[in-house]
């Protein structure tokens, strides 16, 4: 493991830490001035993909493999619990017809999440073969479902905006359920010894 690799890795980390942590502000505001379920559950992503970056920090730092498996298991269990949420609420907006409102800032921001999350993604999986780090790997794969509900949430975003399909952003939260539970699956079933393989 190279200190410029290392580096790298961290600094790949802590720009997505940072773009998420400003993320849940702009999609709290976003999500409460159109009243949409798909931009309220992308920030709640966010949230969990914040707890994803603090784990490769500690990991990155050297700190013990017990603390990691905590960390992903929580992080699990948040993937859980934010399904739970979306779905519940996505059902109710459909049986209720519940229209939101257009989202200028939803779109903007959207669409920038997602060429950014990509481009992370792509980092920190050739950052984290070339270190041989499992978490870091990993968590490029998290950074990519990021990138992936994005889009999703972009596409019933600009839907709902140029065709007034009120029920895309619903069905938009659907895909942050799919990815979710896949995700908290993917951690609960491989968990395994973590760290340097």
């Amino acid at each position: 493991m190279t200190t410029r690799l290392l580096r790298r890795g961290i600094h790949l980390e802590y720009v997505t830490l940072g773009w998420n942590v400003i993320g849940i502000a702009v999609l709290a505001i976003a999500a409460l001035r159109a009243r949409s379920v798909a931009l309220l559950g992308f920030g709640f992503d966010s949230l969990i993909e914040i707890g994803a970056s603090t784990v490769v920090l500690w990991e990155l730092s050297g700190t013990g493999e017990a603390r990691q498996r905590r960390a992903l298991r929580a992080i699990g269990v948040a993937f859980v619990v934010l399904a739970a949420y979306i779905t519940s609420q996505s059902v109710i907006v459909l049986a209720a017809r519940h229209h939101p409102a257009h989202s200028p800032l939803g779109i903007i921001w959207t669409s920038v999440t997602a060429v950014l999350m990509f481009a992370l993604a792509r980092g920190k999986t050739a950052t984290g073969k070339a270190i041989d780090s499992r978490v870091l790997e990993t968590e490029g794969r998290v950074t990519f479902i990021d990138g992936l509900l994005a889009t999703s949430v972009l596409i019933g975003l600009v839907l709902n905006s140029a065709f007034d399909l009120w029920w895309a952003d619903p069905l938009a939260g659907f895909v942050i359920v799919f990815y979710g539970v896949k995700e908290a699956r993917t951690i609960f079933t491989d968990l395994r010894p973590l760290g340097h393989a």
